[in-house]
């Protein structure tokens, strides 16, 4: 039977803490901050929890890595 193999673009995004959740990157924070207020660009630091729906499929991509 084959392997299950990790899919290279989730690894690179998104990790599993110990109790399951997924961590990921907020989204557009990468250029065009020029435009946003302080406060968007605030918001938009860290990391943040992906809900459980998506959460599912991202540790069936992931596979038995976390990172």
């Amino acid at each position: 039977m084959p392997k299950q193999k990790t899919h290279k673009g989730s690894k690179k995004r998104f990790r599993v803490t110990a109790t399951g959740k997924v961590k990921h990157r907020q989204a557009g924070t990468s250029h065009l901050a020029g435009r946003m207020s302080q406060k968007r660009k605030r918001q938009l630091r860290g990391t943040k929890v992906l809900n459980e729906g998506q959460a599912d499929a991202i540790k069936i991509a992931l596979g038995k890595y976390s990172y």
